[in-house]
């Protein structure tokens, strides 16, 4: 889907496709080099990093064994409420395990943080973080991030895996998008 077919729904760009790419390349060689002789187990969490996973380990050079975690903690609305839920739970047993995880944005920072606890509960050798996105100013607790790919306003934000009410995820780019479609 291209910022074309929108007819209005977004107010800019603030990532085009191109640049995407490249800052998921530059991470995967910051990766390649600081797992290159460790068993990484990248855990995306679903839905909104399926992009960022996707492209992210095409571009690794090391293998690496993936699974994937839902927990949500927004519903339908444009806020994190901050009570966790797990939708889907990992397969794999973290046991010994360096865990990567990869999500597609951090705002309040709420989610992530006890994503963290839970995973580190587990008995892995290490849990650290990659997000694409970060909000500094929508931060309410800190969380340690490990590969940052980009800081970006606080705005409600679409495409590139990121959804209001499920749409706008396969938009090929990061766009904020008008409050006219989500303020009723």
């Amino acid at each position: 889907m291209r910022v074309e077919d929108l007819d209005g729904d977004l107010e800019g760009v603030l990532i085009s496709a191109q640049e995407l790419q490249t800052r998921l390349k530059q991470m995967a060689a910051k990766v390649d080099a600081d797992y290159a002789d460790k068993d990484l187990l990248v855990v995306g969490v679903l839905k909104g990093a399926v992009m960022v996973v996707a492209d992210f380990v095409r571009a690794l050079s090391i293998p690496v064994q993936m699974d994937w975690m839902a927990v949500s903690s927004y519903g339908s609305s444009t806020k994190s409420s901050g009570v966790v839920r797990i939708l889907k739970d990992l397969d794999t047993d973290l046991g010994g395990r360096h865990v990567l995880i990869v999500e597609d944005i951090l705002d309040s920072g709420l989610t992530l943080s006890w994503l963290l606890r839970n995973l580190r509960s587990r008995g892995t050798a290490s849990v650290e973080v990659l997000t694409l996105l970060r909000k500094p100013d929508a931060m309410r607790t800190e969380v340690d991030v490990r590969y940052l790919g980009f800081d970006i306003p606080n705005d409600f934000v679409v495409g590139y895996g990121l959804d209001y009410a499920e749409k706008y995820r396969n938009l090929d780019c990061v766009a904020k998008l008008s409050p006219k479609v989500y303020e009723h």
